[in-house]
């Protein structure tokens, strides 16, 4: 179900280097699932920006999001008070149900945000999730102590090895788990499905024009023919992708 509304900003504010924490008070009964995503149309810009939700209540919408252009430069500039047109309710989130009792959760960089709500839901239900969130160096690292103060276990890995464990995400994961549940680039993706030991669910970043499956531009290729990655997605479950 998808819905337009407009939502005021609470509260808008730098997490790490170009990271963003946007708070956003509305209508949040469109959101049913972790790992939905938001479409926000900019003042100016043709094209409405897709962000991921990074959390949710029966009032407020969480999103943190990166400045990697002009859209999101301008919604960094934003204060409190200020009015945004969004459609909420979109993409098909993450299937908590799946978990096991000890699942894995792997992050990378602005593909970590959407993993806190799952987080949270699967702790509700008392699953103990361990978070591995990855980053390139130090001075990138946000929400690891968000994440903890859920109750999960949490390893931070950098490229570099100025903070946790030295390297890629790919080198926190030996490890026992009964299912993986991951969001971050392609490259990513490809590593983890080289070395992931259960099933597992992807959350997919792509670059979407319309965001509810109208113009085929964000398709995936899997076992049951290409799907969109706004309308099908983000999230598809291991066993279909076709790498």
């Amino acid at each position: 179900m998808i819905k337009q509304g407009f939502y005021k900003v609470l509260y808008n504010f730098q997490l790490a280097p170009k990271i963003f924490r946007m708070v956003l008070e509305g209508d949040t009964s469109a959101l049913l699932a972790p790992g939905q995503f938001v479409n926000i149309k900019l003042d100016g810009k043709f094209l409405r920006r897709p962000i991921s939700v990074s959390d949710y209540d029966e009032k407020t919408i969480t999103l943190i999001y990166k400045v990697v252009g002009e859209g999101t430069e301008q919604m960094s500039k934003m204060e409190a008070g200020t009015v945004l047109d969004l459609l909420t309710g979109l993409g098909n989130g993450f299937n908590p149900e799946k978990s096991g009792q000890k699942p894995l959760l792997i992050g990378g960089g602005v593909g970590i945000p959407p993993l806190y709500n799952l987080c949270k839901e699967l702790i509700k239900t008392g699953k103990k999730p361990t978070v591995i969130l990855g980053f390139n160096t130090k001075s990138e690292i946000f929400y690891e102590d968000a994440f903890k103060a859920l109750g999960a276990e949490v390893v931070v890995t950098t490229v570099d090895g100025s903070y946790g464990v030295k390297g890629f995400v790919t080198n926190a994961m030996e490890r026992e788990y009964d299912y993986f549940f991951t969001c971050g680039p392609m490259p990513m993706f490809r590593a983890i499905e080289e070395v992931a030991k259960t099933s597992g669910q992807y959350s997919f970043e792509e670059r979407m024009g319309c965001g509810f499956g109208a113009c085929m531009g964000c398709s995936c290729k899997t076992k049951y023919g290409n799907k969109r990655i706004c309308k099908d997605g983000p999230v598809l479950y291991r066993e279909e992708i076709v790498w």
